[in-house]
């Protein structure tokens, strides 16, 4: 039989920048960390996906990383932390001193399986037993739904297949010929790397990159990347790439990278054979792995028993609030994602939470 867990108003799934954020203003709405509202977030650690990803990332190389709220109290913020460092264990770090400061009790390693109703109330199953809520904030983000196009003849190839989520070092792929594909900054974070290392590269992907003059990727401004969330989450429809609202900056090492010829796109291979991949025009380069740097999916599927996905294909939430049903919320979802708005989203939410409660 299940085990019991104690009742509570609020259930938070994860403890990445949004539900931190969420949970933060509802502490300051003054519900009580771990008896009102209780987190649950399926890490070993602190620091959301931040820290799965792989040692030689730095902040700066990646997507712009917000400061938390009320971080300024703890004499934090990433605009000066040290860049020489991999960014998750920074990110990590911060987080662990957040929490422990503001008390948030994160219940950890806890995977939520399921939110179902049981008359009028919610049900969150997990990895430890159930708990009885009133409100769902779900925050689970989307490094558990990596996503990876089908290409004609991909089970039939020999070499490896790596998703981002999947990478940890260039030194892997030390003299083997790598094919990378995707147009986002992870994309380009491989090539770099593993320029010198690997034998041999290509780079794929489905439209020309679109980079933009700019020396750092401020995705807070980025309106168009907002715009385009907020329509498609409107909608009820499958959210859109990042990237095809933001572009990618041209910094100093990108533009070195163009110049000498390693950030060369071509257009997406027809398919996969067993010993590399096979072009439009005909032609054939050989691969030992590729590397599908091809983004993620908002995990939803525990949500699924409530039935709020559309036929377009997404969740209809406007200022993060599913129209399916009101006890529902979606923090980091859309126009909310955790790089471009999720600390602003957080008081947004709270203060429906609170309103409903």
């Amino acid at each position: 039989m299940t085990a019991a867990v104690n009742d509570t108003q609020v259930v938070i799934v994860g403890a990445g920048q949004a539900g931190l954020a969420v949970a933060y203003y509802l502490r300051r709405f003054e519900l009580a960390p771990g008896s009102d509202f209780v987190i649950y977030d399926r890490g070993p650690g602190t620091g959301g996906a931040w820290q799965h990803r792989w040692d030689a990332l730095r902040l700066g190389s990646a997507h712009h990383v917000t400061d938390l709220p009320g971080m300024a109290e703890l004499g934090l913020s990433f605009e000066t932390a040290d860049r020489l460092l991999p960014a998750k264990d920074i990110v990590a770090g911060y987080y662990r001193r957040y929490e422990d400061h503001y008390g948030l009790d994160v219940r950890r390693p806890i995977s939520v399986h399921r939110v179902f109703d049981r008359g009028a109330d919610l049900v969150v199953a997990h990895s430890e037993g159930e708990t009885r809520t009133r409100v769902v904030v779900n925050a689970s983000g989307t490094w558990g739904a990596p996503f990876i196009p089908w290409y004609p003849g991909m089970d039939g190839f020999r070499g490896r297949h790596v998703h981002t989520s999947h990478y940890v070092s260039a030194e892997e792929f030390a003299g083997q010929d790598v094919v990378v594909v995707g147009g986002g900054t992870s994309a380009i974070g491989f090539l770099l790397e593993l320029e010198g290392v690997a034998s041999a590269l290509t780079w794929a992907t489905r439209r020309p990159v679109d980079f933009r003059d700019e020396s750092e990727l401020t995705i807070e401004g980025g309106v168009a990347a907002v715009a385009q969330q907020d329509a498609a989450a409107r909608a009820g429809a499958a959210l859109p790439s990042i990237v095809s609202g933001t572009g990618v900056p041209r910094t100093r090492r990108i533009a070195a990278g163009i110049d000498r010829g390693l950030l060369v796109e071509r257009p997406m291979f027809s398919r996969v054979e067993p010993d590399g991949v096979r072009w439009e025009d005909g032609s054939f380069t050989r691969a030992d792995a590729i590397i599908w740097a091809t983004g993620f999916r908002p995990e939803l599927r525990h949500l699924a028993p409530l039935r709020l996905r559309e036929k377009a294909g997404g969740l209809t939430v406007a200022s993060g609030a599913s129209w399916q049903d009101p006890r529902i919320f979606l923090a980091g979802y859309g126009p909310q994602a955790s790089t471009i708005g999720a600390n602003r989203a957080g008081r947004v939410i709270a203060r429906q939470v609170v309103a409903q409660l």
